[in-house]
């Protein structure tokens, strides 16, 4: 399976209106053949009460970036996808700056979607890694 062409940063960034994404600062950054790396600041935003990354902001993001990623799969006119299951380890924490999530396609199914999201530090050190399952729906 074929990630669709015509998926642009901008056509994606727009998806953000509105939602959860807009509210915590996320942005799409890069588009690969079966990746999509995004990024999410470190501020008031996403911050939990001691001043450090909230480990529910991290797992906002790979969420985002993995049922996106997905979505880049599907002729939306005919499928469109939902999280079956996701899970996360937090394992440094950062207090500013951005955070960087890498979405990458585990497993491409007609039915579901398995995707790691690993996100790091602005110093490349790993803060969380997740994986997440999609279900592939049939409108």
């Amino acid at each position: 399976m074929k990630r669709r062409a015509d998926i642009t940063l901008e056509g994606l960034n727009a998806l953000n209106k509105n939602t959860m994404g807009e509210h915590l600062g996320m942005e799409y950054t890069e588009i690969g053949d079966d990746y999509l790396i995004g990024r999410m600041p470190v501020d008031h935003r996403t911050h939990q009460p001691l001043g450090l990354l909230h480990g529910g902001a991290s797992v906002a993001l790979a969420e985002t970036l993995g049922s996106i990623g997905a979505t880049m799969f599907l002729d939306l006119t005919k499928q469109y996808c939902v999280g079956l299951e996701i899970n996360a380890n937090h394992i440094k924490s950062a207090r500013s700056g951005y955070v960087y999530g890498k979405a990458s396609a585990v497993h491409i199914g007609r039915k579901t979607h398995v995707w790691e999201i690993r996100i790091t530090s602005e110093a490349g050190d790993l803060i969380c890694i997740s994986r997440i399952t999609m279900a592939i729906l049939d409108r």
